[in-house]
């Protein structure tokens, strides 16, 4: 294969990861409008009609941070925005040296922020999606049937 073909594929293959950077999984920031707010969390679908997302208002962000330290039981809210509120939507980064707050969740709780807010298991299974999180193994777990 010529050596600029093989350019070619690696450029393609890094476009690819470029054109879709809002798809399923990805941790945002979304500013809205009317009432003006901030939401941090998982992109679960971005459609022209609006966003699904799991997450917390970012005011919530360092209350949400001290429960699942302290092992309480969280629930993420999984909300739809429609897209006539939605101002901006952008990557949870880090900027220089400020950590992304995706970052700073797992650097204060030992938790990635996926398995807390993508946790599909719960919703597949119909529970409330009330997750309780045993700090000392960093894992989350689902309340059982009985209450045990």
């Amino acid at each position: 294969m010529p050596k600029n073909a093989e350019r070619m594929a690696e450029g393609s293959t890094s476009q690819a990861r470029v054109r879709d950077p809002f798809s399923p999984g990805a941790m945002v920031v979304v500013t809205l409008g009317n009432p003006r707010d901030k939401f941090w969390g998982m992109i679960l679908a971005l459609a022209p009609e609006g966003l699904s997302m799991s997450g917390a208002e970012l005011a919530s962000f360092e209350d949400l941070v001290l429960m699942v330290k302290d092992g309480e039981s969280v629930s993420p809210a999984v909300v739809f925005f429609p897209m006539h509120r939605i101002e901006r939507i952008e990557l949870d980064l880090p900027d220089g040296n400020l950590p992304s707050l995706s970052q700073r969740f797992l650097a204060k709780t030992g938790i990635e922020p996926a398995a807390l807010l993508g946790s599909p298991g719960a919703r597949e299974n119909g529970a409330e999606g009330n997750i309780n999180l045993d700090t000392r193994s960093r894992s989350a777990v689902r309340p059982s049937e009985d209450g045990e």
